[in-house]
């Protein structure tokens, strides 16, 4: 199953993946809610913009039509393929863009959340490849990952997404439906930029701004998460990232978004689709960081920091703390005897009040890393206890 953009009918903008992963239930916390911030390996390659095939100018460039841009652009991506721990077999999949010859890949975070490995398929050399997460940010939905034994892989050409004005014509290319081989191609034209949207997961009540967007009405699909948009030289000018339609939902990913499970839209009323791409400007300055391995109140670098608890569907926001579903076995969280019922009411000495609360505090730790935490259990009862943090699935 191709991992979906955001999509909401009416005019709201979930999160960016699909309502039947759990992982961001906690986002980190268990097997219903995985927070994934996986190994760093950090690929030693400075990243500039605009160096990854060339300095190449817009106005220096001939403009190409649709088929052209393909072919200049598909060589310069990546498949992703993102198994979920803990979801029984499901896979995620998604598009990553090749920034340097020795594997490093560019991606959304939300592509690679939860998953127990990553495979990643070059587009230019057919090969299938290991990857690890380098490093990743959530708030900009941003993660590097690095390829085992790459070598000789062609780069993408990026280009400056401060030039880009509304109406210019942009291709978007990418893996739509998870499919896999020849990277599916939707033209459109930018309608607007600096767009802030509110991505939400539904089923976890879990939020997060994302900011400074590139709008267009290409028909981007699910799978398309973390490819290029391309304008009219060939030149990435920003990562596609969510979608929405507004038309009336039919059957798909359990009424969260508008596309079946084939990639392609629910039936209903058919209207206008909203894509929406991070500036490749932002993404390449978010990924120098993580290369640099400069860890940041947003920039997370390293293995995951694993603590095992589930959060109940019910009980997202609680003024007096959150309520859990379960613990994983053989996790921190069920060797210190949490169970089902009880009320994390506060993790490392910070009191939280949410999923998305226990998660921010969780990200600043690393696998190894001692925390405390306090909850109250079922009877009332209060609790302390100092854990372990263990590794995680990826980010």
């Amino acid at each position: 199953m191709s991992e979906p953009f955001a999509q909401y009918p009416y005019g709201s903008y979930p999160v960016p993946e699909p309502p039947r992963r759990r992982s961001r239930h906690a986002l980190g916390l268990t097997a219903t809610a995985v927070l994934a911030l996986a190994v760093g390996a950090g690929a030693g390659v400075a990243l500039s913009h605009g160096s990854s095939s060339g300095n190449a100018t817009a106005t220096s460039e001939p403009t190409l039509n649709s088929s052209q841009i393909a072919s200049r652009v598909d060589p310069g991506l990546v498949d992703v393929a993102s198994p979920l721990a803990y979801q029984d077999g499901s896979t995620d999949y998604g598009t990553g863009i090749v920034l340097t010859s020795n594997g490093e890949i560019l991606t959304n975070n939300h592509v690679i959340n939860g998953a127990s490995s990553v495979r990643v398929t070059d587009i230019g050399n057919g090969k299938t490849y290991q990857a690890t997460v380098v490093g990743y940010d959530e708030s900009k939905d941003v993660a590097v990952l690095q390829l085992s034994g790459a070598s000789g892989l062609t780069t993408a050409t990026t280009g400056d997404s401060s030039t880009v004005k509304v109406g210019d014509s942009v291709v978007g290319i990418g893996n739509a439906g998870g499919a896999g081989g020849t990277p599916s191609v939707a033209s459109g034209t930018v309608t607007a930029l600096d767009r802030s949207i509110t991505a939400s997961d539904e089923s976890s009540g879990t939020t997060e701004q994302l900011t400074g967007m590139i709008e267009t009405n290409a028909n981007i699909q699910p799978g398309d998460s973390g490819g290029p948009l391309v304008n009219a030289h060939g030149q990435v000018i920003g990562m596609d990232t969510a979608a929405s339609s507004d038309f009336q939902l039919g059957n798909g990913y359990g009424g969260n978004g508008g596309y079946g499970d084939n990639g392609q839209p629910n039936s209903g009323q058919a209207s206008t689709t909203q894509g929406y791409s991070i500036p490749i400007n932002t993404a390449l300055s978010v990924a120098r960081e993580i290369e640099a391995g400069q860890a940041s109140s947003t920039v997370h670098i390293g293995a995951t920091a694993f603590l095992g608890v589930g959060i109940a569907p019910s009980n997202y926001q609680n003024s007096s703390g959150v309520t859990i579903e379960g613990a994983e076995p053989n996790t921190p969280a069920a060797s210190a005897g949490l169970t089902g019922g009880d009320v994390i009411t506060s993790v490392a000495g910070q009191q939280v009040s949410s999923g998305t609360s226990i998660q921010q505090v969780l990200e600043r730790y690393h696998p190894g890393d001692k925390i405390s935490i306090a909850w109250t259990d079922t009877s009332g009862q209060s609790h302390t206890a100092t854990v372990t943090l263990a590794n995680g699935p990826a980010a």
